[in-house]
């Protein structure tokens, strides 16, 4: 194999055939050792820049790589590129002009971001900045720095390319650096660069260095705003004076999309054919389709920008195309490769090797109408033997871990082969020759070369999704906990008083010291004051609903509505116990998997489970292996995988002869089963049905008949399974999806004609994870609440509504054969938005649906649009809560500020479903000022993918709907009475007592002792000057019950935001007493300069013989007086002496309690 340097400098590239996908690593090594030249390698588009680098990262490690990736946002769009993939472009730029890559090298890029131009190398030479500890460097400055480089000033830094300054503490996060750094100051001196974890924003470690780079494309240093300001002017004239995006650049403010402009701020630009002059060019097989595409998606985009700003009055003025775009004739030639070999195609002169491996899904289709159903393996490895013996190593590629096992398994159950894990291509070459090699690589399609055979899992088993790129999902909840503290205007409920509303923070003054206090409206205009330390008796109340009535300050309805409430929820937890007691003395037939045929058949599943989704399995297959019926609910959101665990449980049983039934709520998710399930069961062996009202009433009779007679082994129907005509000879198990929508009498009612039947019960209501761990025992219950691994991030856009950018959105969709879901807040906004869709995309076909329509109506349009004779579902919220539609791929949000933070990740989650890019847009009225928690929320949602973070929001966000659906329909009237999170920590608590002699611990419903100790309780404003994050301090700390944990938070505050200050001090040594205080059944702590005053919690102390030894044992400095209060006399010199002191007393006093405790549980 040798390799033909072009002489020729026409745009015609000389071809080199046998490069199949995957094989480019050996090629690309070759040219550069012959060469010893760096390589400009343009990829045909963003997945196969992916699939190259893992590629040469496993087959060719020693080969230097970097990418350069193209914007992520279409020509003259209204938002920026994503700061994540500005910042790889940025760190490739800098280090080229830098001279920092020492050559050869190879940059991978694509067409799209070949042919657009780029600033000048000189403008990126010499302008990173480096910083190590111990320098002296002006804080000032290095705030001008950020400034001119593209950098966002924040409060919380989280993405790249933004700073926060707190003090003499600044965070930042770099392009080139993984993770964001925080630089510690004493005056103008580096004392320490530390690492940090953008989620929990904790110090990682410390670094001796650091690099810094621009974060944006345009520089805006004086200089450059001048040139903008010029050449917009000559360009627009003046047009430009009212022109937003020229008063914001002017006034040294980033302005979202700005960089569609990029070429204004230099004198010229540059390609990136000029920052590697000397490379030796390689196109991509297809380059030609992909920039002929692209070259017609810029001219069109352009157009119908000036187009649109004629016929709507539009402040965006498009640059011509040539100012940031490339023609083709300037394009440079190369080579360009082709997966055929030599003479399969015209002009393929060289020939590099390689060729294409074909699936062996042919063979697997012929195979499985044969009905055997372990052909396909042994195709697979005759046909390795083959290579084998044809002087080849063979590897096997798996998407993940467990696929890998899974293959490894596979062919040890058969006695068929010993796959042996390999970690690098060099440990392939050193395993025996004979041996059959597996990794972990995302890789699509196999191939073959002179000495090696590589295969993928797509290849043996077919279709398989792999993603772009894979982040690493964090936990997100200190985060969310953060994001989700009160706003001002929020409807919260206090313990003791009822429903009020939040009216922002107050810091009361009262005898020299000043005091954090939550102020809290009631009706009649009365306020309640609450200490911040007191924060738990809050709790919000889950609702967006403007109707909710305040209670009265001192009114007893309050008191009532919590009792009537209380009583009802025990009720419940007594029926869950009993229901589980009774459950338990029950038998049911234990079922186990069939080994080989259940992990074949767990292979046809196209994604890697997530860690979830997979505990979700293997607790429902451990729970079918029992002889005690199953009730498992699986909680998780739309095609986060509820689907598969149904399946697979449903396998497990049918293939052991017993008989399934899948219930669910309408006519579509009927179909949409019964499809999934048929495909899944084929060549098994196991016959699967459906009955629904678009099967004949002929054919329900036939099928009824054939269940009864057990030859229907798996059947998928709707709500007419309930009725007695429908019999079964031998059902096994019993899934139910979307619980919600059926009424208990119907569930009861089968269960009780099958009272040994296992029940599977899916449902896409967000339950919290707190409600999932009070009812641990009660309702064996499994939570997924990860999103699939294998889902591309949804690309999220926050940006006034622009009739443009929606046109293209929806035609886009048309285009790729795609739908889009079109949401509104409010029934009364359909009809106009509907008319402005008429207008924006006449050749749309639309379909409008809401809650209040005729529900075999609402049947009918979500079937039409689910069948794809609509293009665009205008809804008031994607009203079927389970139905997957994976084609539809573009969400539109109307009035995005008007929906809660989990509502919005839940619109979101409807979209992203198949190997296409999904986009949300989120659309705000232009020129309307958000309020601060609208505006929050909307970045949260720009932000939360950028983190990588796979999490449910239900248990930060959770709205009425959630959590009454757990245990029956008729409880969401009672969460609307006392709010979710009261609801939840109610439920909690009853089930907990129920339990009461499993556990020592006391329930003091609502305690949250009050402690006066005159000092300043408070965290500053000028410590965190940030209210929004101040609140949601707050409330983290104030669910804080173990000392360490409030040590770990004070050890937080410091790394965060520097040292402690004394009033934040004197709150955490708060929080801890009123821990002590609870353990003792304390409710109150009044400190004076003589002593302390303790009162009980409802004036009774559990172990009145242990208070008398208490108060013995203080050799008469405490009396108990006739208010039932306990004096102390004490004289503390200090604040600290005072805490020590309250301290030892109160744990002294916990102990007496306890002690008396545990001598009651003893007698029972």
């Amino acid at each position: 194999m040798s390799l033909k340097k072009n002489e020729n400098h026409s745009m015609n590239p000389i071809l080199h055939g046998g490069v199949p996908e995957g094989y480019e690593p050996f090629v690309l090594e070759k040219l550069v050792r012959e060469q010893k030249k760096s390589v400009l390698f343009i990829l045909r588009d963003d997945r196969r820049m992916e699939e190259v680098k893992r590629v040469l990262s496993f087959f060719t490690p020693k080969l230097r790589v970097v990418e350069f990736p193209a914007w992520d946002c279409v020509p003259y769009d209204r938002v920026s590129p994503r700061a994540d993939l500005m910042a790889r472009r940025l760190e490739t730029l800098t280090m080229i002009a830098d001279g920092q890559l020492s050559e050869p090298f190879i940059l991978l890029t694509t067409v799209n971001a070949i042919l657009q131009r780029v600033p000048p190398k000189e403008v990126f030479k010499g302008v990173s900045l480096c910083l190590r500890r111990g320098d002296t460097f002006s804080s000032d400055k290095l705030i001008e720095f950020f400034a001119s480089n593209g950098f966002l000033r924040v409060e919380t830094v989280r993405e790249q390319g933004e700073f926060a300054v707190r003090g003499g503490i600044m965070d930042l996060f770099s392009p080139g650096q993984d993770k964001p750094i925080r630089l510690d100051f004493f005056g103008d001196d580096i004392e320490s660069i530390r690492s940090f974890d953008p989620m929990t924003q904790r110090s990682l470690e410390t670094l001796e260095s650091l690099t810094l780079k621009p974060a944006s494309e345009v520089l805006e240093s004086r200089k450059d705003i001048s040139r903008f300001r010029s050449q917009y002017g000559e360009l627009f004239g003046s047009k430009a004076a009212n022109d937003p995006l020229y008063e914001s650049v002017s006034a040294g403010k980033h302005f979202p999309g700005q960089e569609h402009w990029l070429p204004l701020f230099y004198q010229h630009m540059s390609t990136i054919f000029d920052y590697v002059p000397d490379a030796c060019l390689i196109w991509d097989y297809q380059w030609e389709v992909a920039v002929q595409a692209r070259l017609e998606q810029i001219q069109d985009h352009y157009e119908a920008r000036v187009e649109f700003s004629k016929v709507e009055e539009s402040t965006y003025r498009p640059l011509p195309s040539e100012y940031l775009y490339l023609k083709s004739d300037e394009l440079l030639p190369g080579i360009a490769i082709s997966p055929f070999a030599a003479g399969e195609e015209d002009s393929a002169p060289m020939d590099m090797g390689g060729r294409p491996i074909h699936a062996f899904s042919t063979a697997r289709i012929l195979a499985e109408s044969r009905g055997e159903k372990r052909t396909l393996l042994e195709e697979v490895l005759k046909f390795c033997g083959e290579q084998i013996k044809e002087g080849r190593r063979v590897l096997m590629t798996a998407l993940s871990d467990k696929s890998a096992r899974r293959l490894q398994d596979l062919f040890k159950e058969r006695d068929l082969a010993q796959l042996m894990p390999v970690g690098t291509f060099k440990d392939l070459m050193g395993l025996p020759q004979k041996s059959i090699g597996v990794t972990v690589l995302e890789l699509e399609k196999g191939f073959l070369a002179s000495n090696l055979c590589v295969l993928t899992e797509q290849d043996i088993f077919g279709e398989r999704l792999i993603p772009l790129s894979r982040t690493k999902k964090q936990s997100a909840d200190k985060l969310l906990e953060e994001l989700s503290s009160f706003s001002e205007g929020d409807y919260v409920v206090h313990i003791q008083h009822g429903i009020g509303k939040y009216e922002g923070l107050e810091t009361l003054q009262a005898g020299g010291t000043r005091h954090d206090c939550l102020k809290v409206l009631y009706d009649g205009d009365d306020k309640l004051f609450v200490p911040v330390e007191n924060i738990d008796v809050l709790s919000r109340y889950g609702s967006e609903d403007t109707q909710v009535k305040l209670d009265r300050l001192g009114g007893a309805g309050w008191q009532m509505r919590k009792a009537r409430v209380k009583k009802r929820i025990k009720e419940i937890a007594d029926k869950l116990m009993k229901i589980a007691a009774e459950r338990q003395l029950r038998k049911a037939t234990a079922v186990s998997k069939p080994s080989g045929l259940y992990e074949e058949f767990c292979t046809r599943f196209p994604f890697p489970e997530t860690d979830d989704q997979f505990r979700a399995i293997e607790e429902t297959i451990e729970d079918i292996a029992k002889d005690v019926p199953m009730d498992r609910l699986i909680c998780g959101d739309v095609g986060f995988g509820k689907t598969e665990v149904a399946l697979r449980s449903a396998f497990v049983v049918a293939a052991m002869g017993k008989q399934v039934a899948i219930v669910v709520p309408t006519t579509l998710l009927c179909r949409q089963h019964f499809k999934s399930f048929k495909e899944r069961f084929v060549g098994f062996g196991l016959r699967v049905e459906q009955i629904s009202r678009l099967v004949t009433q002929t054919q329900v009779s036939k099928i009824k008949k054939e269940v009864e007679e057990g030859c229907v082994d798996i059947l998928v129907a709707t709500q007419g399974i309930f009725s007695k005509s429908t019999n079964f000879k031998n059902l096994g198990l019993l899934v139910v999806d979307e619980e919600q929508h059926f009424g208990v009498v119907q569930k009861e009612r089968l269960k009780e004609r099958y009272p040994n039947v296992h029940v599977l019960t899916l449902t896409a209501t967000p339950i919290p994870r707190t409600l999932q761990m009070a009812l641990t025992g009660v309702r064996e219950m499994s939570l997924i609440a990860t999103p699939p691994i294998d889902r591309l991030a949804v690309r999220t856009f926050v940006m006034p509504f622009d009739g443009m950018i929606l046109r293209e959105a929806i035609l886009r969709e048309q285009h790729r054969n795609g739908q889009v879901f079109y949401v509104c807040p409010r029934i009364q906004d359909l009809g106009a938005i509907k008319m402005k869709l008429s207008k924006i995309v006449p050749e749309a076909k639309v379909a409008m649906a809401h809650g209040q329509m005729p529900s075999r109506q609402l049947e009918d349009v979500m079937t039409g649009f689910y069948d794809g004779k609509y293009d665009v579902l205008l809804s008031t919220n994607i009203i079927e809560s389970g139905i997957d539609i994976p084609t539809a791929n573009t969400l539109i949000v109307h009035r995005a500020d008007m929906w809660g933070l989990a509502q919005l990740y839940q619109l979101r989650g409807r979209v992203g479903r198949s190997k296409l890019r999904a986009y949300a847009y989120l659309t705000i009225t232009a020129g309307k000022s958000l309020t601060k928690s609208a505006q929050k929320r909307l970045e949260v949602m720009q932000t939360l993918d950028g983190l990588g973070a796979g999490f449910s929001l239900a248990s930060h966000d959770l709205d009425i709907r959630g959590a009454g659906n757990l245990v029956g329909e008729e409880q969401s009237g009672h969460v609307k009475e006392v709010g979710v999170e009261l609801y939840q920590h109610m439920l909690q608590e009853a089930v907990h007592s129920l339990r009461e002699t499993q556990t020592d611990e006391p329930i003091d419903e609502g305690l949250s002792p009050q402690i006066n100790l005159g000092v300043s309780i408070m965290i500053p404003e000028n410590y965190v000057s940030d209210l929004g994050l101040r609140m949601g301090l707050y409330r983290r700390l104030g669910h804080l019950k173990e000392p360490e944990a409030i040590q770990h938070f004070q050890e937080e505050l410091q790394d965060r935001f520097g040292d402690v200050p004394e009033e934040v001090k004197n709150l955490l040594n708060v929080v801890h007493l009123k821990n002590l205080a609870v353990r003792a059944g304390v409710e109150k702590i009044d400190v004076g300069s003589k002593g302390v005053v303790i009162a009980f919690y409802k004036n009774m102390f559990d172990n009145p013989l242990g208070l008398v030894e208490f108060i013995n044992d203080q050799k008469g400095t405490v009396k108990l007086r006739p208010d039932h209060k306990l004096g102390v006399l004490r004289a503390w010199a200090s604040t600290e002496e005072r805490m020590a002191g309250l301290e030892s007393l109160l744990k002294r006093l916990g102990d007496f309690r306890k002690s008396e405790e545990k001598k009651h549980e003893a007698a029972n």
